[in-house]
């Protein structure tokens, strides 16, 4: 028999599969918790020899043992992981501070705007095919040049996460084009390449990584990786990619019109297009094959918000319990959530108002609010931005034929069915929700040819379908949700200005 391993690094949990390439059944799995971590507000970090490393070697230990599969039957390894980050590395290829994390990390604000002023904003959305965001690497590295010249002046690569696992995995530098489209303004894609051709002020272009694509061989397990993890040495690895793409894979988006929705730590949206679709509120970036692209959105915190009001509001219950009874709490609650609306803007927002100053908010509380109004409010907040997003889609004539959910976040019947009613769309849920390390074996099937795109529909079929059950309480809520933050995003602005 013959295995891949698909292993993902997630913002607060890295998760593996063992998986039968005939069959695309799950041998075995495993997880393991981490923290994100939160130095000051708008920061957001890993630790990537302990979470990203570490969690690498700690799941594929495990799988290993609880499978008993012999590691020679293992005809390929992919990963993936929360991105786009930040690394910069030495020469000996080990971190030189903790990894920036994706857009929910605001810290280069400053130099976003200095860059746009520099550049054209109109210039690098025709270049990168992006607008400069919370989202993008580019700031980022520009942002450690200026405040950290000690760290830069060491640095030998910037890596994404994924990468880092890659080359601890194979000793290679390498990062996959869709990964890459997130470097703006370092990334021409048109070309497929990186460019200096906007700005030679940030990095020198030999200081990234190799640029291949997703479901290209990277390199091989080494023989100190397979020391460290257990692994065959002489493995082949997958160049890899960003979680959120390896999680459609996950359920089949694979054609155009196909829409990812991953309920995560964030709502991340991927859908599969026949020709670009480059608009400032939404990302671009090539699909993880040639000749393919991808149009994205992701909310800045959602999962991440529904852990917050656990822990602040649900202390007295246990972790097993309080998720089950908040659920059961904000059932008993009406669509409306009677008379609250909630703003889930609590790490500013991603697409599409791209806006690092916006806040979170509960607004209409009164006496009469219960923990499950407000928990509810909190849920349709989030199904609210998600609803913002597909609106957009709408309006650059670029609508999802079909949405597949995964992620952790589907076993939350009453957030699957708000996302569904206040966006006016239908759902297909797939049997296995395990995702992104479930893309990843399928990817590193594919690259080795023990399968093809389309086994994903005998590996993962689909068994449920959402369908909205839109009403004149989610018309009305939805178009006060737009007014609110339009009317208050001065307020937020002045309230992110150090006093």
């Amino acid at each position: 028999m013959a295995y891949t391993l698909g292993i993902d690094i997630g913002t607060f949990e890295s998760k593996g599969v063992l998986v039968d390439v005939a069959t695309g059944a799950i041998i075995a799995q495993a997880a393991h918790p981490h923290e994100m971590l939160v130095p000051q507000p708008g920061w957001a970090e890993h630790r990537p020899e302990e979470d990203w490393w570490g969690d690498t070697v700690r799941i594929i230990r495990r799988l290993l043992t609880e499978s008993g599969v012999d590691p020679a039957g293992i005809v390929a390894v992919a990963t993936s992981a929360i991105g786009p980050c930040m690394l910069p590395v030495g020469a000996d290829g080990k971190p030189l501070m903790n990894g920036v994390l994706y857009g929910v990390d605001t810290r280069a604000e400053r130099e976003i705007a200095d860059l746009n002023a520099e550049i054209g904003e109109a210039a690098i959305l025709e270049v990168c095919g992006n607008a400069l965001t919370s989202q993008s690497v580019g700031p980022k590295i520009l942002w450690l040049r200026r405040r950290h010249p000690e760290i830069f002046a060491q640095t030998a690569k910037v890596l994404s996460s994924t990468s880092f696992i890659t080359h601890r995995l194979t000793g290679e530098y390498v990062i996959d084009h869709y990964t890459a489209a997130n470097f703006s303004p370092l990334y021409d894609v048109g070309k497929l390449d990186w460019t200096e051709g906007l700005t030679k002020g940030i990095i020198p272009l030999d200081r990234l990584p190799k640029l291949l694509w997703s479901t290209e061989i990277a390199g091989q397990v080494t023989a100190a990786a397979a020391a460290e993890t257990g692994l065959a040495e002489g493995t082949p690895v997958t160049c890899g990619t960003i979680d959120a793409a390896a999680e459609a894979v996950s359920v089949g988006v694979r054609r155009p019109g196909d829409m990812m929705m991953m309920y995560g730590s964030t709502i991340f949206i991927i859908q599969v297009t026949e020709a670009p679709v480059r608009d400032s509120r939404l990302w671009y970036a090539p699909w993880l094959v040639p000749g393919q692209h991808a149009s994205m959105a992701g909310l800045a915190t959602s999962g991440t918000l529904t852990h917050w009001f656990r822990d602040q509001f649900a202390r007295e219950l246990s972790r097993e319990d309080a998720f089950p009874k908040l659920a059961e709490e904000a059932a008993a609650s009406r669509p409306g959530a009677n008379g609250l609306i909630m703003l889930p803007y609590f790490s500013g927002e991603r697409t599409p108002i791209h806006d690092p100053k916006a806040k979170g908010a509960f607004f209409g509380l009164n006496l009469t609010h219960t923990r499950g109004d407000m928990y509810r409010a909190l849920i349709e907040g989030i199904a609210m931005g998600t609803a913002h997003v597909i609106e957009t889609y709408r309006d650059l004539n670029a609508a999802p034929d079909r949405i597949l959910a995964v992620g952790g976040g589907t076993k939350n019947a009453l957030w699957l069915q708000a996302t569904s009613d206040f966006g006016g769309v239908p759902q297909i849920v797939s049997e296995k929700t395990v995702g992104a390390s479930y893309g990843d074996a399928l990817i590193a099937a594919i690259a080795v040819g023990a399968a093809e795109p389309e086994d994903i529909a005998v590996w993962n079929p689909a068994v449920e379908s959402i369908e909205p059950e839109r009403t004149a309480a989610h018309e009305k809520h939805y178009a006060l949700f737009r007014r609110l933050y339009e009317q208050t995003k001065d307020i937020a602005a002045q309230l992110s200005v150090p006093e």
